[in-house]
């Protein structure tokens, strides 16, 4: 019994001096090893737990820590693992619980109330959020993420000069330059740039569940209020150029009355949904502004619907739309109405654009305005959020 034990005893030290050096799946054989020889150990457990974690193995680590903080209620480090594998398999309520007895243990770590913070807030949990994240940059106060996240959900909760507050002390303490500027040109409504990363990472993250989200619980209808009259027009089109073509929602209508149908988005989870339903001709990767500067080919139909909005600037769209647009082709695209300023960038991360701003666009690149109308292109709760419906030739 006593050569057992000192065998896993060694064992364990070989897979710590393993881990310790990154040497993971010698690290796993190891604690495997010794688990196998003292069964039921907290430490082996947790080790073990913690080095499946490192290796991607998240479902087989979640058993084992739990194991480990059970034998071990004090055992820190096991439940903050325990919480960043619930994390990674997007167990929330199970983070969160987990990061109650981190807290608790620990309750000088900033970063374990920072990782709270998070999960409550996507949990719609605003209160308790903003209290872990106060608690965060209380122990921090050069906790640059905690700040600028500490300042998002001020932002949203439009507590505007708190959320700019956050986020200046996020930039001075090296935060994220492009990201914190963003944020903090929006709660200043300027008419900064948006980061690509921004974007793309926004969209990516909401792939899956875009069509059931932004349809059903949103309403959105904009893209078929866009099309409509184009699809009760009786013309049929050459080539259709979606920009920011997302899942697809614009191709469900368009395949009918269009030979082919290419579409560019900045995210590729967009584009892998869209690719599933099979309307596309091509599928291009790409920063529409940048994409439509190298297009030579020309359309007949260029839409963007619901896109500009995370643009801003559209004096690059409108001048390259006009190079590659077919003679009497139609340029149709939605904005979000803003009246007292021709461009801005609000605090909800989207842009506003003036009915003024698009009509000295359209005659400084020489199209001819068919038709702009003013209606809602989305909900906000129950308030509908008014956009414009324009179509240029």
């Amino acid at each position: 019994m006593g050569s057992s034990l000192e065998a896993a005893r060694n064992l364990f030290f070989q897979g710590v001096e393993h881990f310790e050096k990154g040497r993971l799946e010698a690290a796993r054989t190891a604690f495997e090893g010794s688990l196998a020889l003292a069964p039921g150990r907290p430490s082996v457990l947790g080790n073990l737990g913690i080095t499946l974690f490192r290796l991607g193995s998240f479902k087989d680590a979640v058993p084992l820590l739990r194991q480990a903080t059970a034998g071990d209620p004090a055992y820190a480090d096991g439940w903050a693992c325990l919480a960043l594998t619930h994390e990674a398999l997007a167990q929330w309520q199970d983070m969160a619980s987990a990061l109650e007895r981190a807290c608790s243990l620990r309750p000088q770590q900033a970063q374990y109330w920072f990782k709270r913070g998070q999960v409550l807030l996507r949990m719609g949990q605003a209160k308790p959020a903003l209290q872990a994240l106060d608690r965060a940059v209380e122990i921090d106060p050069e906790y640059a993420d905690a700040w600028c996240a500490r300042g998002s959900l001020l932002r949203e909760l439009n507590r505007l000069p708190e959320a700019a507050t956050c986020f200046e002390h996020a930039l001075a303490c090296g935060g994220d330059q492009e990201l914190n500027t963003y944020y903090l040109d929006s709660v200043r409504n300027t008419s900064a740039p948006p980061p690509r990363r921004y974007v793309e990472g926004l969209f990516d993250d909401y792939a899956q569940d875009f069509q059931s989200h932004v349809v059903e619980q949103l309403r959105y209808q904009g893209h078929e209020r866009l099309l409509r009259p184009l699809l009760e027009s009786g013309r049929r089109f050459h080539r259709a150029l979606d920009l920011g073509c997302g899942t697809g929602l614009c191709a469900q209508l368009l395949h009918p009355v269009a030979d082919a149908i290419d579409g560019v988005d900045i995210s590729q989870a967009m584009l892998d949904e869209a690719r599933k339903a099979g309307l596309y001709r091509h599928l291009t990767h790409a920063d529409i502004a940048v994409y439509l500067q190298e297009e030579i080919v020309s359309a007949d139909l260029v839409s963007a619907a619901d896109v500009f909005i995370y643009v801003g600037d559209l004096d690059i769209v409108f001048r390259s739309v006009r190079r590659i647009l077919a003679p009497e082709g139609c340029f149709a695209f939605t904005v979000e109405a803003g009246d007292d300023q021709d461009l801005r960038l609000m605090p909800s991360l989207r842009y506003t654009h003036s009915e003024s701003y698009v009509r000295n666009l359209a005659a400084k690149y020489g199209f001819h305005i068919d038709r702009i109308d003013r209606a809602a292109i989305r909900f906000d709760q129950t308030r509908p959020i008014e956009g414009l419906y324009v179509y240029l030739r």
